[in-house]
C-alpha cells in the first residue's frame, strides 16, 4: 500500500512541475535547462550547431575554423512531451527539455548520434586570472560503430573506438577535433584549448581545458564523401595546387651553400631523373641569434638571386624553410616586440651555438611570434615578401607550426595572446600562422598559387593551400607502418593534402647512413608508398638521400626509386584531375577503405591499405624481406634475394580488381597473396576505372598532354573527368579551365570521350588519345573537343 502511495505522490509532484519552454529562432530553437542555455542552430539542412553555455553568460564566440554562415533552412518544429524535434529535409535534431540532451536522426528517423543524458559539464577554471570553465560533453555510440579522424595522432590503429588522445599541438601530432562515423555522420568540436578525446564502453567524450561554451557541429553526409563535403562547406574549400607540386621533390637537412643546392638540381638533370622541386632547409640565415631572418645572411649564400634563377632556368622550383619564431638579432624580432607580438616561452633552438647537444648556458633568445595578432602577421609577411618572395621563391616550408615548445611549464599557457591566453587558443596556432601567409600572398599576387608545406594543422586549414607533413619521424619499420593510418585519419578530418618524409627523418636506427643496405630497403618501400601520396618528397637528416648518393644505375635502390619517380610523372594527369575533384567536389586523395566499401565490414579496421583517388588500391610493404642483420643498428647487413617476399592484400567486395603489374583480374571479397620483389608494391585497380597516363618527362610541364594514354580497366562501367588549366595561377577561379568527361560502358565495350567544357589560354584544341584496354585492344583517335565514341 505504501508503494502505491509513493507512486501517486511522485506523479502529483511531476504534474505540478513547470513545463520547460523553448523559443523558436530563425535557424532552430533555444532554451534554458539544467542551469544552462542551449541552442540548436541549423547551418544547412545537413549541418547543425549545438551551443551550450552556463545560463546568463552569453559568450560571444567567433569561430576561427568555421567560415560558413547559417543558411535559411525550412524547418519543422514540434514538441512531444519533454522533447522538441527540429527537422530539416536531411536531419532531425531532438532536444530533451529536461536533461538538455540532443540526439540526431536522419530524415527517415533512423538514429545516428546522441549525447548522453546530463552529459554536458561546466567546471569552474581559473585561466590566468580569468574565471571561466573547463567544458566536457559525453556521447553514446553504437557498439558496432567505427569512428575515424582526430587528425595526426601517430598510432597503429585506424578506428578510434576504445582509444584516448590528449590533443595539444606538438611535434609529430596535428590535433584536429573532428570525427566521422561509418554511419555517415561527422562532428567538429570547435574548441582551441588542450582537449582530451576518450572513447570507452561507457561513453565517448571531448573534454577541453578552457571554454565559455560547449560548441560543436553535427554533419550528416550519408557516407564519408558526404561528410567531408559538409566539413569543407563548413570550414572552407581546398584550392587547386600547382601542377608542379605533384612532381618529385628532393630535400635534405640541410644544403649548406647555394652551390650545393644548385648542384643537386644539376645532377638530377644530368642523370635524366625527373625532378620538380628542391627544398632549402634552415640556417641559410646564419647564426641562431639571427634565426628566421628571411634573408640569405649566411655567407655560404652570397648570391641568392643567382641560385634561384639557376634553379628556375633548369625548370625546377624552390621551396624554402621559414619558421614561426625569430632570433633577437632579426628586424622582425624587434618590430614584433614593439607590438607585443612575441610569446615568452622556450622554443627551438635553445642555444645560440649551432652545436649538438644544445649548450643551454648560452641561450639563443629565439621567441615564437603571436600568430593570433593581425599586426604580427603583417610584420611576418612584410619581411617574407621583401626578403624571399620578391626574389622568386616558389613555395614555403612553414616549419614548427605547432609551434615548438620546449621545457613546457603550465605558466607558459597563461601568456596573453591577441585572442586570449595561449592556453585558450593553442591548438589553432597552425591555422592562424598559415592563414597569415596565404591571405597576404594572395593579396599581392594571383600569378602564383600559394603552396605551403607545414608541420601542423587545425580544422579549416585546407582553405590555405597547405600540405601537412607528419613531422620529423624516426626511420624504422614500425614508424613507417604508422604513417598509413595516420595519413588516413588526418584526411578524414577534411584536410586532403598530407605527406611524410620518405625514409624517415632521424636515422638513429641505422649505422652507416647512405651506405647501409638495410636502410635502402626501408627507403625504397617508403618511396613506393610516397608515390601514392599527394606529395612525393624525399627528406631526412644524416643520410644524403639524393638518388645518386644512395646508389648508381643498376643498383636496386637506384633503379627502384627511378622506376617510381617515372610512374609518378606518368600519373600526373590522374593526380591533377583528382586535385580538381578535391577542389570542385570536396574529394579526397587518401581514402580509407570504408569510404568506398562501407558495406564490407572487413574493411572497417584495415589500417595498412587505402584507395588513392578512386582507382588505385594501395598496400605498402611495411616489413623487411631482403636485407637482414643480427646486430644492433642494422650493422653488417646482408642481402638475401633467394626467396620472393609475399604480401597479403584484402580485395574489398562489391567489385572486381585488376593487378596493375600483371593485368590479372580478381573477384572482390577475398584475400590474395601477392609476390613483392623489391621493386613491386601491391597495386590493384578497381574495375571500371579509366586512368590517364602522361608522357615521359623531366618535369611536370615539360610536354603538352597531346597524346595521353587512356587505360581502361574493364569489368564494370566507369567514368573520369580529365581536368586542365594554366597550371600555376588563380585564373581557374574565373572559369579558365577545361573538363573532358570520359566514360566506359562495359556492356557495349565502348569508351565515350565527351564534349569538352570550358577553355583557357594555351589549351590544346586538337589532340590525340591512345585508348588501351589493359586486356588487349589499343586504338589511337583524334579529338577536337566534340564527343567521340571508341569501340574496343
Amino acid at each position: 500500500m505504501k508503494k502505491y502511495a509513493l507512486v501517486i505522490f511522485l506523479l502529483a509532484v511531476f504534474a505540478i512541475l513547470p513545463a520547460q519552454s523553448f523559443q523558436k529562432t530563425e535557424n532552430g530553437v533555444k532554451t534554458n535547462v539544467q542551469s544552462m542555455d542551449v541552442e540548436v542552430q541549423f547551418y544547412s539542412p545537413s549541418i547543425v550547431r549545438i551551443f551550450k553555455a552556463p545560463e546568463n553568460l552569453n559568450p560571444k564566440k567567433e569561430s576561427l575554423s568555421v567560415v560558413k554562415s547559417p543558411e535559411k533552412v525550412d524547418l519543422k518544429i514540434e514538441r512531444n512531451g519533454d522533447v522538441v524535434s527540429i527537422q530539416s529535409e536531411s536531419v532531425i535534431a531532438a532536444l530533451n527539455l529536461i536533461s538538455g540532451k540532443v540526439s540526431f536522426s536522419d530524415g527517415n528517423n533512423n538514429p545516428l548520434f546522441t549525447e548522453k543524458d546530463y552529459g554536458a559539464q561546466f567546471t569552474p577554471y581559473n585561466d590566468a586570472g580569468n574565471k571561466t570553465f573547463s567544458v566536457r560533453q559525453a556521447y553514446l555510440l553504437d557498439k558496432e560503430e567505427s569512428v575515424y579522424g582526430l587528425g595526426q595522432q601517430q598510432v597503429d590503429n585506424l578506428n578510434q573506438r576504445n582509444t584516448s588522445h590528449f590533443m595539444r599541438q606538438r611535434a609529430l601530432y596535428a590535433s584536429v577535433p573532428i570525427i566521422q562515423s561509418t554511419k555517415g555522420y561527422g562532428m567538429f568540436w570547435d574548441n582551441y584549448s588542450p582537449t582530451t578525446y576518450t572513447d570507452n564502453p561507457q561513453e565517448m567524450s571531448f573534454n577541453s581545458e578552457v571554454g565559455e561554451c560547449i560548441d560543436y557541429y553535427f554533419m550528416y553526409g550519408g557516407n564519408a564523401d558526404g561528410v567531408i563535403a559538409q566539413i569543407r562547406d563548413l570550414t572552407g574549400q581546398s584550392p587547386m595546387f600547382p601542377l608542379w607540386t605533384f612532381g618529385f621533390w628532393q630535400s635534405r637537412e640541410r644544403y649548406k651553400s647555394q652551390w650545393e643546392t644548385m648542384e643537386v638540381v644539376d645532377k638530377y638533370r644530368e642523370l635524366g631523373v625527373p625532378l620538380d622541386g628542391i627544398i632549402q632547409d634552415w640556417q641559410y640565415w646564419g647564426p641562431n641569434t639571427n634565426w628566421n631572418s628571411m634573408n640569405f645572411d649566411n655567407p655560404e649564400f652570397p648570391e641568392p638571386q643567382k641560385m634561384i634563377d639557376h634553379i628556375h632556368k633548369n625548370n625546377a622550383k624552390i621551396m624554402i624553410s621559414i619558421w614561426a619564431s625569430f632570433g633577437p638579432d632579426t628586424r622582425q624580432y624587434n618590430e614584433l616586440k614593439a607590438k607585443d607580438g612575441l610569446l615568452e616561452f622556450t622554443t627551438w633552438p635553445e642555444s645560440a651555438l649551432q652545436t649538438w647537444p644544445p649548450d643551454r648556458t648560452k641561450p639563443s633568445g629565439v621567441r615564437v611570434y603571436d600568430a593570433y595578432n593581425e599586426k604580427a602577421r603583417d610584420i611576418y609577411w612584410n619581411h617574407l615578401n621583401k626578403g624571399l618572395f620578391s626574389k622568386g621563391i616558389d613555395a614555403w616550408w612553414t616549419d614548427s607550426t605547432e609551434p615548438d615548445h620546449l621545457n613546457v611549464q603550465e605558466k607558459d599557457f597563461d601568456i596573453a595572446t591577441a585572442m586570449g591566453t595561449y592556453r585558450s587558443v593553442v591548438n589553432a596556432f597552425p591555422l592562424m600562422t598559415n592563414s597569415g601567409i596565404y591571405d597576404r600572398q594572395r593579396a599581392v599576387s594571383s600569378d602564383k598559387r600559394v603552396y605551403l608545406l607545414t608541420r601542423c594543422a587545425f580544422a579549416g586549414q585546407q582553405r590555405y593551400g597547405a600540405n601537412t607533413w607528419s613531422g620529423d619521424v624516426v626511420s624504422n619499420w614500425n614508424v613507417f607502418k604508422k604513417q598509413i593510418p595516420t595519413g588516413l585519419n588526418f584526411s578524414l578530418t577534411g584536410i586532403p593534402y598530407w605527406n611524410t618524409d620518405i625514409g624517415g627523418f632521424f636515422h638513429w636506427d641505422y649505422e652507416g647512413e647512405a651506405t647501409n643496405k638495410a636502410f635502402h630497403e626501408l627507403y625504397v618501400r617508403w618511396f613506393q608508398y610516397g608515390t601514392f601520396l599527394p606529395m612525393l618528397r624525399s627528406h631526412g637528416s644524416g643520410v644524403k638521400k639524393e638518388i645518386y648518393n644512395l646508389g648508381k644505375k643498376g643498383d636496386w635502390v637506384y633503379d627502384t626509386e627511378e622506376k617510381y619517380i617515372n610512374l609518378r610523372y606518368a600519373l600526373l594527369p590522374y593526380l591533377y584531375s583528382t586535385g580538381w575533384q578535391v577542389t570542385k567536389n570536396s574529394g579526397s586523395f587518401l581514402r580509407a577503405l570504408f569510404m568506398d566499401f562501407n558495406d564490407d565490414k572487413k574493411v572497417h579496421a584495415i589500417n595498412n591499405q587505402y584507395m588513392f583517388g578512386k582507382a588505385f588500391l594501395v598496400t605498402p610493404v611495411t616489413e623487411p624481406m631482403y636485407v637482414f642483420s643480427k646486430e644492433n643498428k642494422w650493422r653488417n647487413p646482408y642481402e638475401d634475394f633467394s626467396k620472393t617476399g609475399k604480401q597479403e592484400v584484402y580485395l574489398p567486395k562489391g567489385t572486381k580488381w585488376i593487378d596493375f603489374w600483371t593485368g590479372e583480374t580478381y573477384n572482390g571479397g577475398q584475400t590474395v597473396v601477392k609476390d613483392v620483389p623489391i621493386d613491386i608494391i601491391p597495386l590493384y585497380v578497381r574495375a571500371g576505372s579509366i586512368v590517364p597516363f602522361g608522357p615521359k618527362v623531366q618535369y611536370a610541364t615539360e610536354k603538352k598532354w597531346d597524346n595521353l594514354e587512356l587505360r581502361i580497366y574493364p569489368g564494370d562501367d566507369g567514368d573520369f573527368t580529365l581536368y586542365e588549366d594554366e597550371n600555376d595561377n588563380y585564373n581557374y577561379e574565373k572559369g579558365a579551365f577545361s573538363e573532358i568527361p570520359i566514360s566506359w560502358s562495359e556492356a557495349t565495350k565502348t569508351l565515350t570521350i565527351g564534349t569538352r567544357k570550358g577553355a583557357f589560354k594555351g589549351m590544346l584544341k586538337n589532340r590525340k588519345f591512345t585508348v588501351k584496354r589493359i586486356d588487349g585492344s589499343i586504338k589511337t583517335v583524334s579529338y577536337k573537343g566534340k564527343e567521340i565514341k571508341v569501340k574496343l
